[in-house]
Order: structure tokens, then C-alpha cells, then sequence
């Protein structure tokens, strides 16, 4: 990135200027949700968005996920390319029929004559303090689903140029953003840029262990990968960034060369991004792999409101470097 164009922003601040940009960019660009217009979303990620758009393009709407998402799907399929605003990811489960038997199959039902060009915004992550219905990350549920796309960003940088390239893409996306990030800073250039969706970035080049990292995990993973370096184990950092499409080559290529992989996830283990992107490195890299693929993952349990009992249900930086330091059989 040049010198001259650095500047650092939040992640919340990098989520609000590429909204920003793209409604300036298309006046069919809206936001449609619960308090994202007079109080910014619960998070005030969306703050000031309303005073230069209007409450035409910036709608509150009633406490109805499955009624303002389906209202989402008829206005993407009419012209308009709105952003769904869903508070909490948790309430995704109110949105699955509009979102996985209307907006992920219109294009193919109706034989390629509709579109659904709409983006669901929602938030994963737990050790926020906010208890079971508020803190699960459900983004697995999504990527199980032909003709959806799903996003993670895992930096500002990230977060803007995902976000952009989903409101333009033609296909329904669902964006997760951990909520436990949105003060994270981090570079973002001032002109206009986007991230192309199934291309992974590789954080930190490593060759004893690969950290296939997601969302919030980048940053524990990034951590644990300095722990390592201190004990002489050189750890490689990828983030797919797109759980789908997915860039399965970086990650079989990555795993080829160090010969070791741990998966970190903040969703639950079971049937979940773990296990598959663990299958996709064991089928693609199987002869290279000195030891079988490791997946790190939430505890399979309620997330606790307790912060003691909380903060144990997801991988951390130290339970991330002590398995990868078993990994490798260094003591």
C-alpha cells in the first residue's frame, strides 16, 4: 500500500465509509433494519448514515427479521441492491427460509432471469458478555447453502473491500462481522478499492505450521504465531476471507509446504468451517501432511453469560500456540 495514502481507521469506521461510498456510487444502494437509521445499529456502526442519505434509503424497519428480509429478496428482485441489517447474528435463525429457499434459489428457479443482488449484514463472535442467544457465530449454516456467498472479514482493510465487492455483486451475500472487532484499527486507503471474494490472504508467511484462521481467529491466530516464533516454530497465518467460494489451492499449496495445519474457528466444531476446510486440506495435501489436520474450535455448549465460563469456550491466543507447539513435537 503506498506511504501516501495510509491512514488508519476501526473496523466499524472501514464498514460505514464503504456503505457510505457505494450509496453515493448507486442510489439503488439502501439499508433495510432494526435500528439503523436514528440509532446506528446497537453497535452505532451505521451512525450519520441517515442524516446524508434520508430515511428513504436508510430504513427502520419493525422487529420482524423474516419480514424485512423477505422484504430485502422482493426489492433486490425489482432493481434495488439493499443491505439487510440483521443486530445480531443469532436472529439469523428468523431469516433461513427468505435467505435459503428464496434468496439463494430464485436465479436457478427461475432459469437465470432473476437476481438477487442484496447483502445481509450480521455479527458473530462471543466473550462480549451477552449470553447464549446473543453470542454464537452461525456463519457455517450459510456457506452449507448452494447459491449463497459468505464473507469474513478480519480486518479493516478487509471489511471495506469485501464489503464493497459484495453490495456490487449480482448474487445474494451474507457478511459476518465480529462484533468483538469493531474497534480493531488498521490501514485503509482512501481511494476506491475492492477484494475479490474467493481469494485468500496469506497474513503471514510461515514454514513449520499452517494457522487457517477466520474472522476474530486472524487476530488470535497472528498472536499465537508470535508465541511460536519465540519457541523457533515459524508459523504461516491464511484467512480465506470467503468461507464461500472458498480458495481450497492457497490453502492445499500452504499445507504442502509446512507439512502441519491447524483450523481455528469461532463457530462450533461439529459439521462446522472447521471440518471442511480440515477435508479440503487432507484430500488436497494427504502425502505432504506429517500429522492429521488439527481443528480448533467454540466449545460444543450454550455460549456462558459467566465471563469465566465464557472466555473458555473459544481458542485463545495460548491454547492456539500450545496445540500447534504439540503439533510440531516441541516440548
Amino acid at each position: 500500500m503506498p506511504e501516501a495514502v495510509q491512514r488508519e481507521l476501526t473496523f466499524a469506521q472501514a464498514v460505514r465509509e464503504a456503505l457510505a461510498e457505494e450509496m453515493r456510487r448507486d442510489s439503488r444502494v439502501c439499508i433495510f433494519g432494526e435500528d439503523v437509521a436514528e440509532a446506528g445499529t446497537p453497535f452505532k456502526v451505521l451512525s450519520g448514515l441517515v442524516e446524508e442519505f434520508g430515511t428513504e434509503r436508510v430504513i427502520d424497519t419493525p422487529i420482524s427479521e423474516a419480514g424485512f428480509t423477505g422484504l430485502g429478496v422482493g426489492a433486490a428482485m425489482t432493481g434495488l441492491r439493499p443491505v439487510v441489517d440483521i443486530m445480531f447474528g443469532d436472529f439469523i435463525t428468523l431469516t433461513m427460509d427468505q435467505m435459503v429457499n428464496q434468496a439463494a434459489k430464485v436465479h436457478y428457479m427461475s432459469g437465470g432471469k432473476w437476481k438477487v443482488p442484496m447483502v445481509m449484514r450480521t455479527t458473530l463472535g462471543a466473550t462480549r458478555r451477552s449470553a447464549a442467544q446473543h453470542s454464537q457465530s452461525l456463519h457455517a449454516w450459510f456457506s452449507h447453502v448452494p447459491g449463497l456467498k459468505v464473507v469474513l472479514p478480519s480486518t479493516p482493510y478487509d471489511a471495506k473491500g469485501l464489503l464493497k465487492t459484495a453490495i456490487r455483486d449480482e448474487n445474494p451475500v451474507v457478511f459476518f462481522e465480529d462484533k468483538m472487532m469493531y474497534k480493531l484499527k488498521g490501514p485503509v486507503p482512501a481511494e476506491d478499492y475492492t477484494i475479490p471474494f474467493g481469494v485468500a490472504d496469506v497474513k503471514r508467511a510461515g514454514d513449520d505450521i499452517t494457522l487457517v484462521a477466520t474472522s476474530s481467529m486472524v487476530q488470535v491466530a497472528l498472536g499465537a504465531a508470535t508465541l511460536l516464533d519465540e519457541v523457533g516454530i515459524s508459523a504461516e497465518v491464511i484467512d480465506p476471507r470467503t468461507t464461500w467460494p472458498l480458495d481450497e489451492k492457497t490453502l492445499i499449496e500452504s499445507a504442502k509446504k509446512t507439512s502441519r495445519v491447524i483450523v481455528v474457528d469461532e463457530g462450533y466444531g461439529r459439521y462446522g468451517v472447521t471440518a471442511e476446510i480440515a477435508s479440503v486440506i487432507a484430500e488436497g495435501a494427504f502425502y505432504d501432511l506429517d500429522a492429521p489436520v488439527k481443528r480448533m474450535g467454540a466449545m460444543h455448549v450454550p455460549i456462558p453469560f459467566s465471563p469465566v465460563l465464557e472466555d473458555v469456550t473459544v481458542p485463545t491466543e495460548h491454547t492456539v500456540f500450545e496445540a500447534a507447539r504439540a503439533l510440531c513435537r516441541r516440548s
